[in-house]
């Protein structure tokens, strides 16, 4: 398991309702934004790989995923920098399969 609920625990008080909607919305947001972000690196924008590296960014810190957050922190910051495509290309793979894994982990433990 590449995530943990501790960060939404403390946020949520015992709230189950609450962290079923944070995982929902996670579930729901994340990957659409992954897919834009996909997209993005393949037009060679830079200013929407930026934007959707940051948005996804808070979410997976949520979910206490460190090494997708420090992977959508590199992408964030190569596009800010205009940092030449092949860095972007090398990090991002990271990004797309630990989200992925989070996705089918997220929705086995939660039966979503």
């Amino acid at each position: 398991m590449i995530y943990s609920l501790d960060k939404i625990n403390e946020m949520a008080d015992g709230d189950q309702e609450f962290i079923l909607s944070v995982i929902s919305v996670f579930l729901d947001e994340v990957p659409e934004d992954l897919e834009g972000l996909e997209a993005a690196i393949q037009e060679r924008d830079y200013e929407r790989t930026y934007q959707l590296a940051h948005k996804i960014k808070p979410n997976v810190d949520l979910l206490g995923m460190e090494q997708t957050r420090a992977a959508a922190l590199e992408v964030e910051t190569l596009a800010k920098q205009s940092a030449p495509w092949e860095a972007i290309e090398k990090t991002f793979p990271i990004l797309k399969t630990d989200i992925h894994q989070v996705i089918g982990e997220l929705k086995n433990d939660f039966e979503l």
